[in-house]
């Protein structure tokens, strides 16, 4: 198990390599949340998460032999940028196998530190065993993305940071994969502040910290897609989930569309990049997963790597859950002057047409009739429940609206 003291001890041992990342309070997150809230934000460690930490604690507790011969590990990203990263200024060469899936700039940049990059497997998993097998085919050192104490240990200077930065705290809420992030964070907290509480998210499609506290046991939940990829973690490890079950008050899940709202917000009110798996902690709070009124908590923002095609799918589904991007079919009476009397209702509400276009020969639709598809950006659901309404009053039949 690990304790308190590891953590004192790898903090001692890694500070001079890790940035100490800023608490920084949200006034506008605050107030919609009602609460006071803060972001730890350490998505601006060197190579954008908290993996630094626990990735460098344990390289500095190899021994000569296990220096030479190299580590390796699998990861979906961050975990091998980190240890690439920090193996190669400690002169230690890396192998990281990830999915084949991982997305493009958190493969890149491990081949930017020098490591050797393998695709390997759909998931975390999967490169996992691969990852498994070469450490006994070429005697590599594993080094465990999360089932490792030290690699706990390394995470948990989090907690240690977050009490010193605001010892007031009530609650801290943490993304959760395998696990170790909250394990660590939640041991140094509970031993500093009993009473505070620390809550986990994962994204409702790999829920697999909480059907592993149900079971007793780490369970491997099934494959799924998520734009949390850093926590889509199928089987959680022994050693984090000991510590979840002892110091961790609750676990909660989000949707997809829920994190994709969440990294919108911290784009544009935060001015935050943040990959989906560090945004479910918003995602709790704001779509009040959790049960928290008037209280100081603190969000951990584990990382900012994410592709910037992601991107752009996450800022159009993130308007789409907000309200500010609405589809809708329309069946008109095929006759001139009624396409432009559908626009101009949409224009008399405030509403911009950003795509059109027209059907006259698929769906449901009679002679004489046409259906027209359209693209809107709207203001919110408000806006959307008017236009729903208005063009249903014009005499306008809305097939599908979304």
């Amino acid at each position: 198990m690990v304790t308190f003291v590891d953590v004192e001890e790898a903090r001692e041992r890694i500070k001079e390599r890790i940035y100490l990342s800023p608490f920084a309070y949200s006034e506008t997150i605050s107030r919609m949340s009602g609460n006071r809230v803060f972001f730890k934000l350490d998505n601006l460690q060197m190579t954008g998460s908290f993996k630094e930490r626990g990735a460098l604690n344990r390289l500095l507790t190899l021994n000569a032999e296990e220096s030479r011969r190299g580590v390796i590990a699998a990861s979906a990203g961050n975990h091998g940028m980190a240890l690439a990263f920090h193996s190669q200024r400690l002169g230690i060469n890396a192998t990281i196998v990830m999915p084949k899936q991982a997305p493009l700039i958190k493969v890149s940049r491990v081949r930017h530190y020098g490591a050797r990059a393998l695709l390997h497997g759909a998931d975390y998993d999967e490169a996992f065993a691969e990852a498994q097998r070469l450490s006994q085919a070429e005697g590599l050192t594993y080094i465990p993305a999360f089932n490792d104490p030290w690699v706990v240990a390394g995470q948990g200077t989090i907690g240690l940071e977050l009490y010193e930065q605001n010892p007031d705290l009530d609650a801290v809420i943490v993304p959760v994969g395998g696990g170790g992030l909250i394990g660590g964070i939640a041991l140094v907290l509970k031993t500093l502040k009993r009473d505070i509480r620390v809550i986990g998210v994962q994204a409702e499609s790999v829920p697999s910290m909480r059907v592993a506290l149900q079971s007793g046991a780490p369970v491997r939940v099934p494959p799924a897609l998520t734009i949390a990829d850093g926590i889509a973690v199928r089987r959680v490890g022994e050693t984090p989930l000991a510590l979840v079950k002892e110091f961790v008050d609750e676990i909660v899940t989000v949707s997809e569309g829920e994190i994709a709202n969440a990294v919108l917000m911290l784009l544009e009110i935060e001015k935050t990049v943040a990959e989906g798996a560090a945004a479910v902690p918003l995602a709790a709070l704001i779509n009040k997963k959790v049960t928290l009124d008037g209280k100081n908590v603190g969000l951990v923002i584990s990382g900012g790597n994410i592709d910037m095609n992601l991107i752009a799918r996450i800022i159009e589904k993130g308007l789409i859950q907000d309200g500010r991007l609405s589809r809708f079919l329309v069946v008109i009476p095929d006759r001139p002057g009624n396409l432009a009397k559908l626009t101009q209702s949409i224009a008399a509400l405030g509403a911009n047409i950003l795509q059109i276009g027209q059907s006259r020969g698929f769906g449901a639709i009679a002679l004489g009739e046409t259906e027209v598809e359209l693209t809107l950006e709207t203001t919110g659901r408000e806006q959307i429940e008017q236009l729903r309404d208005a063009l249903t009053k014009e005499g306008f039949r809305i097939r599908l609206d979304s």
